[in-house]
């Protein structure tokens, strides 16, 4: 499989605080890889540097063979790299169509259409609440708003930040079979999550991060069956 995304050696600061210390990983064509840590770990860090809303002191990071080292965030999007945010951070006032629609900056008007009848496809619950705010939608349909947006850029690498976080279990469950049906349609994912039983359950690949640094890495199957990940991350 041709790799999709390079990240080699990355160090950010804030300020004086070194939040990423040397992180290294790759993500394939096709594959579903995760970053999986406690809070504080340099998870979403990781994602807003690749996102180029963060620069890196050192190191690279690669994105279909082109370095992204000096590359503006709007012009990221425009390559095909689309970030669903953590909190998700849709546009409250505006409908669900409209957020849709916004996702779609990158695309050319004649396409815009059969992306909305994709998506709606894809999210049911979307089409049925197209003339809604988002800001009536519960937290789970906001969710799926903000993914829905996301792909309406086409996306060769979808980046998720979070997308359990602050949801009821069943809703969970969803937007991990959300997930697992985007996988089987081709989608490249890269996914941070602290719910690292769900997460690995649907990764190809994971990378365990500890302070800023990359500790172990391994399969979705090898991680979840590892002892130290267990009691760590399992609740094992």
């Amino acid at each position: 499989m041709a790799e999709i995304l390079k990240v080699d050696n990355i160090n950010v600061y804030y300020g004086a605080i070194h939040a990423i210390k040397g992180i290294s990983f790759h993500v394939d064509e096709g594959e579903v890889v995760t970053l999986i840590g406690a809070n504080g770990a340099g998870k979403s860090t990781t994602l807003n540097t690749i996102s180029g809303l963060l620069r890196s002191k050192t190191g690279s990071v690669e994105f279909m063979g082109k370095s992204l080292n000096r590359t503006p965030a709007h012009k990221i999007v425009s390559q095909g790299l689309a970030l669903v945010p953590e909190g998700r951070r849709v546009f409250l006032q505006m409908t669900v169509q409209e957020n849709l629609e916004m996702g779609a900056f990158t695309q050319k008007n004649s396409g815009v259409a059969a992306d909305l009848e994709m998506v709606y496809q894809q999210f049911p619950r979307l089409k049925e609440r197209y003339k809604q705010t988002a800001g009536t939608l519960s937290g789970g349909e906001q969710q799926m708003l903000a993914m829905g947006r996301a792909l309406m850029s086409h996306p060769k690498l979808l980046m998720l930040d979070e997308p359990s976080m602050g949801l009821a279990p069943i809703l969970v469950e969803q937007i991990f079979e959300i997930i697992q049906n985007l996988h089987n349609a081709g989608t490249t994912i890269l996914l941070v999550e602290q719910n690292a039983q769900a997460a690995l359950s649907v990764a190809d690949r994971g990378y365990v991060l500890e302070t800023g640094k990359v500790v172990t890495t391994g399969s979705g199957t090898e991680l979840l069956s590892s002892p130290e990940i267990k009691k760590a991350y399992l609740g094992g």
